[in-house]
């Protein structure tokens, strides 16, 4: 008499259905290790774009610092302010020069070194510093560096939502600077639109 087999199965040693039972666990355990081993894209790369936008807000701060209060500037045998019975507070908006017995410095980079006081009262800074000889009011030195410090200040004045047709100048001078040579200061500004001069002096006392 013949025995019935059932389907998909067979006596010993022969597959039987119970068989597929494991290979569909593991499909199913392959399926979460995946998901859980799986990556989001967005955490795969840089995100340039917030990136730009704090490096832009640094830029602005780092900017600004070119604009600090003045207020305290050391003396030294090098640089006096003159006297004044100004009590209004200073200027903290603008590109510092400032102008000693021996240098002229914009920010805190040097940019020429002065000849003794006798020729700057006749020719200022002298004829190898000038566009066209020495009865030239324009510093050529001071010029290339204003120019900028001019760009510069200009990001500035437009992050902040300023006039940025012109710059202003705070002018640090010693009290014993010959009148010529400020007016090439003064001059030299001006050719870089800096239309705005602040002279930083020390508060003294007064009668009035």
């Amino acid at each position: 008499m013949s025995q019935a087999v059932p389907p998909g199965g067979g006596g010993p040693g022969q597959p039987g259905a119970r068989h597929g039972a494991p290979v569909v666990k593991y499909k199913a355990e392959l399926r979460r290790s995946i998901r859980r081993n799986r990556v989001e894209p967005e955490i795969n790369f840089l995100n340039i774009v917030a990136m730009l936008d704090i490096m832009t807000i640094i830029l602005v701060f780092l900017l600004k610092s070119l604009g600090e209060s003045s207020t305290s500037i050391p003396q030294s045998d090098d640089l006096q302010l003159p006297l004044s019975v100004l009590r209004t507070a200073p200027s903290d908006e603008g590109v510092v020069v400032t102008v000693s017995k021996s240098q002229i410095l914009v920010g805190e980079d040097k940019v020429l070194t002065l000849p003794n006081r006798e020729s700057m009262t006749q020719t200022g800074v002298g004829a190898r510093n000038k566009r066209s000889g020495p009865n030239d009011l324009y510093i050529v030195p001071l010029g290339n560096s204003l120019q900028a410090a001019r760009k510069t200040d200009k990001l500035v004045r437009q992050a902040k939502g300023m006039d940025a047709g012109s710059s202003e100048a705070i002018i640090i001078a010693d009290q014993t600077t010959p009148y010529r040579l400020l007016i090439e200061v003064l001059f030299t500004l001006g050719q870089n639109e800096f239309g705005k001069y602040h002279l930083m002096v020390m508060q003294g006392s007064g009668s009035g």
